[in-house]
């Protein structure tokens, strides 16, 4: 069976997260690993890593998102749209990938599943996110 690559792998997370969302707003019990592999059969460490540390981080990644979204909060963007943005927002902060992969990989998924201002509105959050980390690191 063949690998995916990095940019599928982030599709699948998007999918999972996406889903749990639904299922947490409408108050819909389930098994995170079962949603896992129900979207991504084959074991995967990184779907694992940035699913299980969004769904723990969630309402840390939400207040970082709401302080640099303007004059708007991350629940009132789209299911997609905040899957996108809580993915890559956990990315940035937690993990090793290249900053600049990140904020690619999350503008690509949002031409596909969002709409203009939201693909905006995204590029923009991570944007002072990933300056806001580099001033820090000074």
């Amino acid at each position: 069976m063949e690998q995916l690559t990095r940019s599928e792998l982030r599709k699948n997370i998007m999918t999972i997260l996406y889903q749990t969302n639904i299922y947490n707003l409408n108050k819909i019990k389930y098994d995170l690993d079962e949603i896992i592999k129900e979207v991504n059969p084959i074991d995967n460490e990184f779907v694992k890593d940035i699913v299980y540390g969004v769904t723990t981080k969630i309402n840390e990644i939400d207040a970082i998102a709401n302080k640099y979204l303007n004059k708007w909060t991350i629940d009132r963007l789209g299911n997609t749209d905040q899957a996108i943005l809580r993915m890559s927002i956990y990315e940035l902060l937690y993990t090793d990938t290249p900053d600049i992969v990140v904020i690619n990989e999350a503008i690509e998924l949002a031409k596909l599943y969002s709409d203009e201002d939201v693909k905006n509105m995204i590029n923009s959050v991570l944007d002072k996110i990933y300056h806001n980390k580099v001033d820090n690191n000074e």
